[in-house]
């Protein structure tokens, strides 16, 4: 009978999280992350589900650099607040799935 409890205390537990891995996904969408390359001469920002909400150029850039240096620091900056994001996402998860004391690797089916 003890390890039943231990079951039901364990299912409890996973709905929770699952609850909580749900809202945690719906709050990052209404969040905004901010990512920038050469010392905040391009900055991108972006929602938390990926979706770019602007560019911004500093007016210096324009005239130093070529085309493709541009483009190149555009990429970095995407990938920058892209990193926040998985970062950001990757800690909440922990937060939420600290209390199931799962072994290492182990993944539930959501």
């Amino acid at each position: 009978m003890r390890n039943m409890g231990n079951m039901v205390g364990m299912m409890q537990k996973a709905q929770k999280m699952q609850k909580n891995m749900a809202k945690m996904q719906e709050d990052l969408k209404g969040m905004e992350f901010e990512g920038e390359a050469s010392s905040g001469m391009v900055k991108v920002e972006m929602k938390g589900d990926g979706t770019a909400i602007s560019v911004e150029i500093n007016d210096d850039l324009i005239v130093k650099e070529d085309k493709d240096d541009l483009q190149d620091l555009i990429v970095v900056a995407i990938n920058d607040v892209k990193e926040k994001i998985e970062s950001y996402t990757e800690a909440e998860t922990k937060k939420i799935m600290g209390d199931l004391n799962l072994p290492a690797g182990f993944k539930l089916p959501f």
